[in-house]
């Protein structure tokens, strides 16, 4: 690479940094929904037909913040499951861990929570470019239970039997090598997660739950009981 290309590829790095910057700002001050490219080209200085050449249109500036919101808690929920692999952590202990460091990572980062977990943006739809990224903690979770079942193995929970067949539909989407029954319980508990962390960014628990971490554990637990997860030794 010359030193010449070099020096164009950082500074359009820097560019889009800054850009992507003045939107979180504008996210955190007016919404998703009043995003604007325009007023953040007014922001950093810029013409409207030069910040084009970086991102398109709103909805392209939406995807990249969407898919860095994604990957920065994928991030998060990743290195707090290392941490209790390498202290050694039974499954339970790394699906609690992951938990925790959701729920962190959304009170750090409130209007990047609203934007991926909140509602809708009027007039956009994500592309399945945000897909790998906004899978990641729940590979992350499918993968601690996995380690579970082929390792302490898992106190499997129950399955009605009207809820066979879908059950088998998404264990053969999302982990074959799991059992239905755990594969349904695994999907109802990464809502489940989201919805916990929701209502506490989103003032649902005013009034309501006032030791919030506690709280928050406890049904972090519940939840590793409920998809089959024991606690004890590795």
């Amino acid at each position: 690479m010359s030193t010449a290309h070099g020096a164009r590829a950082r500074a359009r790095m820097e560019v889009t940094a800054a850009i992507k910057d003045e939107a979180r700002r504008q996210l955190a001050a007016e919404g998703a929904a009043r995003l604007s490219l325009r007023a953040v080209a007014r922001e950093l200085g810029m013409v409207s037909s030069a910040l084009y050449r970086y991102f398109p249109s709103r909805d392209d500036l939406l995807t990249a913040l969407i898919i860095d919101a994604y990957d920065s808690l994928g991030e998060s929920a990743e290195s707090a499951h290392e941490a209790a692999r390498d202290a050694a952590a039974a499954p339970f202990e790394h699906w609690i861990a992951v938990c925790e460091a959701v729920r962190r990572w959304a009170l750090d980062h409130p209007h990047e929570y609203a934007l991926i977990y909140g509602s809708p943006v009027p007039g956009y739809t994500a592309p399945d470019v945000t897909v790998p990224a906004a899978a990641r903690v729940g590979l992350l979770l499918i993968g601690i239970t996995r380690d579970a079942h082929h390792g302490p193995g898992l106190a499997r929970p129950a399955l009605p039997a009207d809820l066979r067949q879908e059950a088998e539909r998404m264990a053969a989407d999302l982990a074959p090598d799991l059992p239905p029954e755990v594969v349904t319980a695994l999907v109802a508990a990464w809502a489940q997660l989201y919805g916990l962390v929701g209502f506490e960014l989103f003032g649902q628990f005013n009034r309501v739950v006032e030791d919030r971490g506690t709280f928050f554990r406890h049904a972090a637990e519940q939840l590793a009981r409920g998809v089959g997860l024991v606690p004890g030794p590795v």
